[in-house]
């Protein structure tokens, strides 16, 4: 990238960070430097180096983002050149209460809702689908031992786990996700009348068993409700956080409450609520009609504190889609529900992002010498 500025020797690495401090990120709303994105800044001459981390996934902004940083420094009296290097870089969040992580695992994210019927899988399936289109690897665990859906959602079909050591269990890749799922070991139409103490066993296995490979996030298709399986999940497992899904009805609000209250109370972070079947538009007329009420999640997340992360429409396509095997995510990547999907992957990953970097509740490393 070149400038017609001359070439000055006053120009120094504090100008250019001054200058890339003024760069806010549209996912995070702060500027690069004081979020410590900017690393390796070097300055020789006319010529600006410089590595960009963005702490989570965000390929498809890419390029708008390095040409926000280039023009800022570009601005500069002397800069003739501009070399940026832009990074993902997903870390591993440091799990509270002692939990470890999961072998190949950095991030685990829990899906939950207080009932069924709000939308919960197919909202699981497609942010774990927005996730790794924006470069994050991704797997899905399936916790609904009771109602699995994801292997019909996903298109795996008749595929079964195999186990090359009769130990660990190899998930299934689909869609450039690692998927697992009781679902996957059992017949369609076998019923799971187990207890709750099986169940939760079950699920136990599947996570521990499974060889997750590398996963920059695992998202958690959890059964509904707050019972057995979800508390042993979120107090066993090292769940960096949990979204609420809910619709706008009041009914459906009440039980999100409780799932929500649930996770506080065992001191899992709530990164946000989606709101399913938000608002129906006719598709003949264009009519807008809050079927289910209105402003329901945004209420919840005024009340308890935390993050709106979106809203998605009662629209017939997102349901024939997941039906079909592949959700709006893949199958209408161009449209509004795969947009508003990949809003909601990327604010989820940027609150992760801001929990990884909080140091604050860290202890510092204490070594005690004798003499």
């Amino acid at each position: 990238m070149n400038s017609a500025h001359p070439l000055s020797p006053m120009l120094s690495a504090q100008d250019v960070s001054d200058a890339l401090q003024a760069v806010v990120d549209p996912n995070t709303g702060k500027d690069f430097v004081s979020s410590r994105c900017v690393r390796d800044l070097a300055v020789e001459g006319g010529a600006v180096r410089f590595e960009v981390e963005l702490g989570y996934p965000a390929s498809s902004q890419h390029g708008a983002i390095r040409d926000m940083l280039a023009a800022a420094v570009l601005a500069l009296p002397g800069v003739e050149h501009v070399e940026i290097g832009l990074s993902d870089r997903i870390v591993a969040h440091a799990v509270k209460n002692g939990v470890k992580l999961l072998p190949g695992v950095k991030n685990v994210v829990a899906v939950a809702s207080g009932k069924g019927g709000v939308g919960k899988s197919t909202t699981a399936a497609n942010l774990a689908l927005a996730l790794a289109a924006e470069g994050a690897r991704v797997g899905v665990l399936d916790a609904d031992i009771y109602g699995p859906s994801q292997p019909q959602m996903l298109g795996i079909g008749a595929q079964r786990p195999e186990s090359a050591d009769g130990r660990m269990m190899e998930p299934i890749e689909t869609h450039g996700l690692q998927v697992m799922s009781i679902g996957l070991l059992i017949a369609d139409d076998t019923p799971m009348v187990w207890r709750g103490p099986l169940a939760t066993r079950a699920l136990t296995q599947l996570l521990t068993e499974t060889r997750w490979r590398d996963l920059d996030y695992l998202v958690v298709d959890m059964p509904p409700g707050t019972g057995d399986i979800q508390l042993t999940l979120a107090q066993s497992v090292p769940v960096t956080g949990a979204v609420i899904v809910t619709t706008p009805q009041d009914i459906a609000l009440i039980d999100a409450k409780k799932g929500l209250r649930m996770f506080e109370k065992v001191n899992v972070p709530i990164l946000g609520v989606v709101e399913n079947m938000s608002i129906h538009i006719c598709p003949n007329c264009g009519h807008e009609e809050h079927v289910f009420g209105a402003g329901g999640g945004q209420r919840i997340c005024d009340d308890y504190g935390v993050a709106f992360l979106g809203a998605l429409p009662l629209d017939l396509r997102i349901r024939e889609e997941a039906d079909s095997g592949a959700p709006s995510v893949i199958a209408s990547p161009a449209g509004r529900a795969a947009a508003i999907y990949r809003e909601i992957a990327r604010k989820t990953a940027v609150a992760i992002a801001a929990m990884g970097r909080d140091m604050s509740d860290k202890f510092p490393h204490i070594v005690v010498r004798n003499g």
